[in-house]
Parts: C-alpha cells; structure tokens; sequence
C-alpha cells in the first residue's frame, strides 16, 4: 500500500475547500493572499503539483522552480513598485507548517510573530 501524502495546500487551497484571495494562477503555479498574514501585505506561491520541499526537487522539476521564481520575481516586483520594499522565502523543516513547498512574499508591519 501506497503512503498518501496529504497537506493543507493540496487538500484545502488547490481543492477549492477554502476560499481564498487569489493574486495570480494558471496551469501550474498559484499565488494567494495569506489567510492569517504575518505581514500587512502577505502573499502565498506555491506549486499546484506536490512537491514536499525545496529539498525534494527533482531534476524534473527544473521547468516548473523556473516557472516559480519568475512568478515570485513578479509578485515581488509588484510590491517593491507599490510599498518599496518585501521578503522571499521558503521555510524547511520544523519551520515548515505545511510540507508543500511554498514561499512567502510579504511587506509592511508586522501583524503577529513568527
């Protein structure tokens, strides 16, 4: 029997469970605004394929990490013209609530701790 990997991305957000902010989407990346942001402006990007972290990317994977940074390079393009300034980052780990891949692109204050 297979293990079957299950995480809020996968079974809430990309399933339409939870409705969500949307800030971009097409066939393979989605980009929300966060449901409980750290930051005044917080954006989730994740993969719509299950990818656990950035340390189980795969070679095959290659097009779809591309496809991610020029996305983020966009989202935080689209903040640093309108508030001058974000953060890009993904978390590994215990640090990683959700084992989806995912980075967090936010600005402005802070609204909750870490």
């Amino acid at each position: 029997m297979t293990e079957q990997i299950c995480d809020f991305y996968c079974e809430k957000i990309l399933k339409g469970h939870l409705d969500v902010p949307v800030y971009f989407e097409n066939e393979n990346v989605f980009a929300f605004h966060h449901t409980h942001p750290l930051w005044e402006n917080h954006v989730v990007l994740l993969p719509k394929k299950h990818i656990e972290s950035l340390l189980t990317l795969e070679e095959a994977d290659n097009e779809l990490l591309l496809e991610l940074m020029r996305t983020a390079k966009m989202i935080a393009g689209d903040f640093m013209k309108h508030f001058g300034a974000c953060r890009v980052y993904t978390n590994l780990g215990d640090y990683q609530s959700s084992k989806h891949l995912h980075w967090h692109i936010g600005c402005g204050k802070q609204l909750r701790p870490y």
